[in-house]
């Protein structure tokens, strides 16, 4: 009888490490992103990703039960207490990057490379209360013309960036908790690539075109369009709704930036939020119904408002801000119209905050983990009536003897990823067909990340060699990329009827109009006639007597017998001389 043989930590990593190159052909990831772009077409996608670890909140937390004690305040009998602010929520991080690169054939040896076209980087924060998916940063290289696709083709680089979108709601939705889409649109000539603004084939959007784009990435996940295969995201949500905010423009102006669709303007509202997103507004008893707006605004790594914000917090003391908060801006709607004189809203450039928020189906009641955690974050305030529990006692420490037996050193070869031991909290969820192909720590991920910004991608040359070397580096000279082949039926290209008919220059809205006393001077053998003929504008004839006008017109027919004898040959090229190049004779004595 054979004993059972016992597997090592690493053994069971290496397992699973192979077992997910494996099935890397059925990796949803894959499959999203192969429905959307053009059929045949070969990409290969780089996911990367990192282990949910806890980080800061994104929000200030409020002082604990301002009503009551403002009740105190009222009354002139009871002194009022401090007031300590509320516990931070517990927050989870997770980061992930993509980078999708095409295969072209190089000059010198024939055989393919791989150049990377697109990287996006995207952090997920998780609470007990909601999840939020945050852009960080979104950038291209400007090699995609390298595929000559047919004129008409829907971008990849769009349609790849929404399948991104799609795969990343689907696979973090949580039952009963909220699930926010956010970013801000900052144009800039590169974030992820640099060098790649020497390249001539990239083409870098103004702000005004940037906002656009991304509420046109975006909206696949507010209403079914042609081609949407967004279905998988958008099902099971109680309600889904956009918001867009641009400091600086009214209503009417940011209306502009919306797409062109019928469910626009039912889709999306011209505001924010933040007062929805809060997990403190959904819980009046605790943290009562008056919430500052230092609680309600989340801060993001290199986020415009979250720079406003660190201002705003240090110019105020601790004790203000448990009071009523910051001195100005008192109200959301004021501090919108302060961030638009901040630098990077002013001085002619613009930001534009988009949010798609999914609410399910029995939002915000039927969520009890959010209500426990926010209770367990707000301190007690009233003295319990109850016995305090006495202190466990310590136990007694046992005893050692016996044989002393040494174990053997463990030598770690590699630096290997600390797996949580959940996949699922109530503070975050970790579904392994969410992961990126290769997870790393966070020390790991943002020496990858760094290394990537810190090559060089302004030739082609130069851009291929720098993504082999960012590919073998990350994965230590293991193939780790996701083959991807098109699926998408390239759109016909509309076709003249036919060859023989010219093309019509439409000049109608060039011709300068007539005034109402000129007149068009018409010559009647121009009409037979299908040559060539030179006619002067009838504005630049100038008014002759009678006996001038005359001789003119007995001067320009003078041809025209010759013309008479000649049927079925081709038309003679007729000059026609206007009445202000006639030379006026005096008149006879």
């Amino acid at each position: 009888m054979s004993t059972p043989t016992r597997t090592s930590p690493f053994d069971r990593d290496r397992d699973r490490d192979r077992d997910r190159h494996r099935m890397a052909d059925n990796n949803p990831l894959v499959e999203e992103i192969a429905r959307v772009v053009p059929k045949n077409v070969k990409f290969s996608a780089y996911h990367l990703s990192t282990t949910p670890t806890i980080t800061d909140s994104l929000c200030y937390s409020p002082a604990a039960n301002p009503d009551s004690e403002s009740k105190s305040l009222a009354d002139g009998q009871v002194e009022p207490t401090e007031r300590r602010p509320s516990k931070p929520l517990k927050t989870y991080c997770e980061k992930h990057f993509l980078a999708v690169s095409i295969d072209i054939a190089d000059v010198d040896s024939g055989s393919p490379k791989q150049v990377i076209i697109l990287g996006l980087e995207i952090y997920i924060y998780t609470t007990a209360f909601s999840t939020i998916i945050f852009v960080a940063k979104a950038d291209s290289t400007g090699y995609l013309h390298l595929l000559s696709l047919p004129k008409g083709t829907p971008s990849p680089i769009r349609e790849i960036t929404a399948a991104f979108m799609n795969f990343l709601v689907a696979t973090r939705r949580r039952h009963s908790k909220q699930l926010v889409v956010n970013l801000f649109a900052r144009a800039q000539s590169q974030y992820l690539f640099p060098g790649s603004v020497k390249n001539k084939g990239k083409h870098v959007l103004d702000d005004r075109g940037l906002v656009k784009w991304w509420c046109r990435v975006l909206n696949p996940l507010l209403e079914e369009e042609d081609g949407n295969h967004s279905d998988r995201a958008r099902k099971g949500w109680g309600r889904i709704h956009g918001y867009l905010i641009i400091p600086g423009l009214d209503n009417y102006e940011t209306r502009a930036f919306l797409p062109r669709t019928s469910g626009a303007s039912k889709n999306w509202t011209l505001g924010h939020p933040l007062e929805q997103m809060s997990p403190y507004s959904q819980d009046p008893a605790t943290f009562g119904s008056n919430i500052p707006p230092r609680c309600l605004i989340p801060t993001y790594p290199d986020d415009p408002k979250a720079r406003f914000v660190d201002e705003l917090e240090e110019a105020t003391s601790e004790k203000a801000k448990l009071l009523g908060g910051w001195k100005t801006p008192r109200t959301l709607d004021q501090f919108w119209e302060m961030m638009a004189f901040r630098q990077e809203c002013s001085s002619g450039r613009m930001t534009g905050f988009v949010w798609v928020v999914f609410d399910p189906p029995t939002y915000p009641k039927a969520d009890n983990s959010a209500a426990v955690d926010l209770e367990a974050a707000a301190p007690s305030t009233r003295k319990s009536k109850s016995k305090p529990k006495p202190k466990p006692k310590r136990p007694i420490r046992k005893i050692l003897s016996g044989r002393i037996i040494p174990r053997k050193p463990h030598i770690k070869t590699q630096l290997r990823t600390q797996f949580p031991k959940r996949i699922e909290t109530p503070h975050y969820y970790w579904p392994e067909e969410g992961r990126g192909q290769v997870v790393l720590n966070e020390n790991g991920y943002k020496r990858a990340v760094e290394l990537l910004t810190n090559l060089e991608f302004s030739t082609l040359a130069q851009a291929t060699t720098n993504t082999a070397r960012w590919a073998n580096e990350v994965n230590v000279g293991e193939d780790w990329a996701l083959r991807i082949v098109g699926e998408r039926e390239s759109v016909p290209q509309p076709v003249s009827s036919s060859s023989s008919i010219g093309v019509v220059n439409n000049l109608s809205g060039m011709v300068k109009r007539k005034r109402p006393g000129e007149e068009e001077v018409k010559d009647s053998n121009t009409s037979s006639s299908s040559g060539s003929v030179n006619v002067l504008s009838g504005g630049l004839v100038r008014k002759k007597t009678k006996d001038s006008l005359a001789d003119a017109t007995a001067a320009a027919v003078q041809d025209s017998p010759e013309q008479a004898q000649t049927e079925g040959a081709a038309p003679p090229r007729v000059n026609i001389l206007s009445t202000g190049l006639v030379r006026k004779k005096p008149k006879e004595s």
